[in-house]
């Protein structure tokens, strides 16, 4: 990490629900919650909660000096709406194939 910056990651407990369109994309219980300095909250959510037969594999991938190169997913009318990390830097490890979208309902 370069000084002053951070990323922790927990195990959440809170309950995640991505809609898109008025379908269902993604529930969960069990979101790791990253945190990033400068940066939102983001829940990554384990692939089997993410109706990834509702998303598209998109050749957009972008590359983050602390958690490495992500791979994307879209839908008709959002593109890159999700993405995930298939191969983290080690630092990040956690997070290897956890799906994370944009906008997400937590309660």
């Amino acid at each position: 990490m370069a000084e002053g910056h951070t990323i922790t990651i927990e195990q959440g407990t809170q309950h995640v629900r991505v809609v898109h369109g008025g379908q269902v994309l993604a529930e969960s219980d069990r979101p790791l919650v990253l945190h990033e300095t400068g940066c939102p909250v983001r829940y990554y959510l384990p692939p089997e909660d993410v109706r990834l037969d509702l998303l598209t594999p998109s050749d957009t991938h972008t590359f983050c000096p602390f958690k490495g190169t992500a791979s994307y997913w879209s839908r008709p009318d959002a593109a890159d709406l999700v993405w995930a990390y298939p191969d983290p830097k080690p630092d990040v490890a956690g997070i290897k194939d956890h799906l994370c979208f944009y906008e997400v309902d937590v309660s």
